[in-house]
Order: structure tokens, then C-alpha cells, then sequence
């Protein structure tokens, strides 16, 4: 009997690794929660990170599964008073079992037990990880409607036992996202995932380096503010002395990818968009026609775009553009 269970728990986590490979990113929390939904029976979900705070957690990215966004509102309003996520802060890393109507049992917490009925959360499991100098929480949360549907041991070992690998997982299916986003980079170019916070998922070494650079006292987690504030904005570009940022938001996410700045970074946005017609192989009369501008004030432009690139001919400024291609 243990042998068997040892058996499906392996075949679980290669079945989750293998969805990670292969599904697309807006569909592989769904997809793996379901994969779980074999092995440990739930109803709904609510899955993602936060920061502990003294007034309860302050979410930074979530994903719920069978469960609508009305919830998020609703817990808002009442996470004051839930004392099972106090209860999983105290621990770095913690699988715990609850069930509704008793652990919310304090006349205060009648707001929580009500909660409780409308969203069908009536017996949940809380997995969580935690980084004790950022408070910095990675969770998942399991619900039950039925009442009667307690968490046995059993089941809250097999959560703690398959939760490292949820989470391993998801990293690996945005890792991949990121680099199919990014699949032509030059080798000084680095790769980040961050929430919309500026908290860091994942950076690689040519990321990290590219911001100590610009910034030298720069530390992860947090992004520098001056970056998270201009992403913020709706820019998808920081242009720093030394460094380049950009940014795809994607599923409350921002996918990075960091470069030195180049001297094409200097083009205005007019310059930019002839040195590229022109590095298409149009002529003079051919940008003229396409911007409605006259040929004379586009040979200015080629003018300038070539004193600023340090270039004299269209192969110059062909290599000089692929530099900040990304």
C-alpha cells in the first residue's frame, strides 16, 4: 500500500513537471491544480504571494480557481480577523488543516465564519513558505464547501509534501514564458520576473549585474523604485545612464529583460522611426512619402541619427539598431 502511494505521488510530480514544459502560462495553474485535484480532493483555490503585515497579507499576485474575484474584495474587509493565516505566519514553512466553524469560533469573528459560507470555505488547507527578513509569502490555499469534509492527516502530509513542487513549477513555466518572450537576446542581456509590487520571482546573474551597474547599491528582492514607478505609468521602457529595462506585463506580472544602453537609445522616437525604415532598405523619397514629411527633412534626420550612432553607412546603423532591438 505505501509502495503504491509512494508510486502516485511520483507519477504526480512528473506529470506536473512535464505541464510545466508544455503549457502555455495562462493555463498551467489551472491545469496543475487540477493534476492535484486527483491525489487530494478540494473545490476551489486561492493561490499566489503576499507580504505579512501587521493588519493581515497584503497580497502582491493571486490566482483563483473556481472562486470569483468578488472574494478578493470580500476578504479585504475581514482579514483582520483570520487567525488561521496569523497562525501559518508564525512558520518559515508550514502545511496547516482548518475547519471554519471552529477555528473562527470568537463572536468577533462571526464577519470571517459568514465569509466562510458565502465563498464555500468551509474546511481549507493552507500551505505557505515564507522569507523571514522580507516576510515575503509564497502560499497556496485549498477549499472545501462541505462542512463534514474535514482535512485528514494524511491529507495535509501529501500538501506539504507536493507544495514545494507547485511552486518549483510555476517558476519554471514563467522562466520559460520569459525566455520565449526574449528568445533572440544577446548574451549581455538579462531576464526578471517581478509583481506588480517590483518584488523579484526571478532574475538571473546578467540582470542583477546590469542594475548594480546603474544603481550600485542596489540589493533584490525590490526593484529599484524609480523603475517600479515608471513601469507603474504604463512606460515599457527605462532608460537609465548605463542600463535598459523593459517590461511586458502579463497575468499581474512583469517580465523583464535588461541591457546596457547603447548609443542608439539617445534616437528620439522620429529618429528612431527612420533609422529603422531606412535600415529596411527604403530610400529618402520612400520615408518622405511613409511619414509625410518632405525628403530634405528626412536626409536631416539621417544626418543626425549619424552623428549620434558614431556611423557613416546603413551597415553601421543596421548593427547599431540591433543592439537595442529588444
Amino acid at each position: 500500500m505505501l509502495s503504491n502511494a509512494h508510486d502516485e505521488f511520483n507519477h504526480l510530480l512528473l506529470a506536473l513537471y512535464r505541464l510545466s514544459l508544455e503549457c502555455p502560462l495562462h493555463q498551467f495553474q489551472d491545469e496543475a491544480l487540477r493534476l492535484v485535484r486527483r491525489s487530494l480532493v478540494f473545490d476551489s483555490c486561492m493561490w499566489g504571494t503576499a507580504t505579512q503585515a501587521a493588519t493581515g497579507i497584503d497580497i502582491h499576485t493571486i490566482h483563483l480557481h473556481n472562486q470569483p474575484q468578488e472574494m478578493l474584495a470580500a476578504y479585504e474587509a475581514i482579514k483582520h480577523l483570520d487567525t488561521a493565516a496569523a497562525e501559518v505566519a508564525k512558520f518559515t514553512t508550514t502545511t496547516l488543516s482548518f475547519h471554519t466553524a471552529s477555528c473562527f469560533s470568537a463572536r468577533s469573528q462571526r464577519a470571517l465564519v459568514d465569509y466562510g459560507k458565502r465563498f464555500e470555505q468551509q474546511n481549507f488547507f493552507i500551505s505557505s513558505t515564507q522569507n523571514r527578513e522580507t516576510r515575503f509569502t509564497h502560499w497556496v490555499s485549498l477549499f472545501r464547501a462541505s462542512p463534514d469534509a474535514h482535512g485528514t492527516e494524511q491529507e495535509r502530509q501529501l500538501l506539504a509534501a507536493v507544495a514545494p513542487h507547485l511552486r518549483q513549477a510555476l517558476e519554471h513555466n514563467r522562466i520559460l514564458h520569459l525566455g520565449r518572450l526574449h528568445h533572440q537576446l544577446a548574451p549581455c542581456a538579462g531576464l526578471a520576473i517581478a509583481d506588480a509590487r517590483g518584488i523579484l520571482h526571478h532574475a538571473d546573474s546578467h540582470f542583477e549585474d546590469l542594475l548594480r551597474a546603474e544603481w550600485a547599491h542596489w540589493k533584490p528582492p525590490a526593484l529599484p523604485g524609480v523603475v517600479v514607478q515608471h513601469f507603474g505609468s504604463g512606460q515599457p521602457k527605462f532608460c537609465g545612464r548605463l542600463s535598459v529595462v523593459s517590461c511586458r506585463p502579463e497575468r499581474g506580472l512583469l517580465f523583464l529583460h535588461a541591457r546596457p544602453r547603447h548609443r542608439a537609445d539617445d534616437l528620439t522616437p522620429r529618429e528612431l522611426t527612420v533609422a529603422r525604415l531606412m535600415a529596411k532598405g527604403d530610400t529618402h523619397k520612400q520615408v518622405a512619402a511613409e511619414l509625410g514629411r518632405a525628403p530634405a527633412t528626412v536626409r536631416n534626420h539621417m544626418q543626425a541619427i549619424y552623428g549620434k550612432l558614431e556611423v557613416n553607412s546603413i551597415a553601421g546603423l543596421i548593427e547599431e539598431l540591433r543592439r537595442v532591438a529588444a
